[in-house]
């Protein structure tokens, strides 16, 4: 158990101990956060009595928590703290004085006016790991701009790089700017956190939302270094060039996402006869037009049309399937659906359902890391301010009458 909570039910936990005061809020923050609470450390959420930013901005049913909240927010404990007040400020200080990490991504600027900047925090708790996601680097020139996922997958190359050729870039679906720079900031704690045990001290780790979308178009900079300039879109083939097939392949029944992606390596010939020989055209393995990944590119239309009749004739499973099967690279176009009701993704805890006080039952996506000596079962994310009493007294030691006081108080009341 950590420091008493129940939220790990006394299963081993990597960060069992570690204390996390989260003023994460939105995404980039909580993911972060949720993530560090996946693996075991106490992570105490404050907000304000009205509740995070997202704790119902998304929400489709006045006065419940929204299940964008949910999703982000799991295995915490909430506390509420006014930081406008006076008494506010003083037990955040507290609270920090206990901890292990601090985390923020409030606009620039504002955790300072509030006055827990890492130059004051610093000297309250000399060990604390202080860590901050800002849209931009708080050192460049665009420090003061805001930022939320669709901007930093803007500024930070992502929608330059997608869509086809010829047409309007897109946004990724994937939400790799801010859940991106959360994970990225996940890193810079741990390491910080390694490194605090030789040093005895901390640090800040600081993360931009658009330096971590860039870290994650590498490749696209690997093609500007082959081509000598920005790669153009290049719609479902790679960023570093051309391969055939590397494309979607409408399936039956040809619903809206009945397509299979099928992609044969530049590096060889080997996916290719594989495929040849499980769509049953073995014939054409000495065919001019396809016998090299180059002759492949330069009759991509005649791949296409050989690959489409076939896919057609077959549900997007059982093509991904047979090819696969065949040591042909392919996966099947999944819905959030088909992925959150897959029996097999359920059982090993990709997607888990949790009991919410007001929604019920809620499915939610689960933690993608698996470790031997380490396992935190998934909790629902906290109520408003329901652990409020509860960290007070394992995080300060507050005696009955101080908490008396402090249910009195705005600061930290709901």
């Amino acid at each position: 158990m950590i420091n008493g909570s129940p939220l790990n039910s006394g299963m081993s936990a990597a960060l069992s101990g570690v204390k996390v005061v989260d003023l994460s809020q939105f995404e980039s923050g909580t993911s972060c956060t949720e993530t560090l609470a996946w693996l075991g450390a106490d992570v105490v959420k404050i907000e304000p009595p009205a509740g995070e930013n997202g704790r119902y901005a998304s929400t489709e049913r006045k006065g419940l928590d929204s299940y964008y909240f949910i999703v982000l927010n799991a295995n915490k404990r909430s506390v509420v703290c006014d930081l406008k007040s006076d008494k506010g400020k003083e037990v955040l200080r507290k609270l920090i004085m206990k901890a292990d990490i601090m985390i923020e991504n409030m606009s620039p600027g504002a955790i300072e006016r509030l006055g827990f900047g890492y130059d004051v925090v610093r000297e309250l708790n000399p060990r604390l790991i202080y860590a901050q996601i800002k849209g931009f680097a708080p050192d460049g020139a665009y420090a003061n701009y805001l930022s939320f996922d669709m901007i930093a997958q803007s500024v930070g190359g992502a929608v330059a790089s997608t869509g086809v050729k010829g047409g309007p870039p897109l946004r990724p679906g994937p939400h790799v700017g801010d859940t991106g720079a959360g994970l990225h900031c996940v890193i810079g704690i741990m390491a910080a956190l390694f490194q605090r045990q030789s040093t005895g001290r901390g640090q800040r780790v600081e993360v931009s939302m658009q330096d971590a979308v860039i870290n994650f178009n590498r490749i696209s900079f690997a093609g500007q270094l082959i081509l000598g300039e920005p790669p153009p879109r290049t719609g479902n083939q790679s960023a570093l060039g051309a391969s055939a097939p590397s494309e979607l392949y409408p399936c039956s029944p040809e619903g809206p996402n009945d397509y299979v992606f099928i992609y044969t390596s530049r590096g060889g010939n080997r996916h290719w006869q594989r495929l040849l020989k499980v769509i049953g055209r073995e014939d054409l393995a000495d065919d001019p037009r396809f016998s090299s990944p180059e002759a492949r590119i330069a009759n991509v239309g005649d791949v296409d049309a050989l690959l489409g009749g076939w896919c057609r004739q077959r549900t997007k499973i059982e093509a991904m399937e047979m090819l696969q099967n065949a040591g042909v690279p392919a996966g099947a176009v999944l819905d959030t659906r088909e992925l959150s009701e897959n029996p097999d993704l359920r059982r090993r805890g990709m997607f888990v359902m949790v009991d919410h006080p007001q929604r019920g039952a809620v499915t939610i996506p689960g933690f993608p890391v698996k470790m031997t000596e380490s396992r935190v079962p998934v909790r629902s994310s906290p109520m408003l301010g329901e652990h409020t009493e509860e960290v007070l007294v394992e995080w300060l030691g507050l005696s009955g009458k101080e908490l008396g006081d402090f249910k009195t108080e705005p600061a930290v009341s709901t």
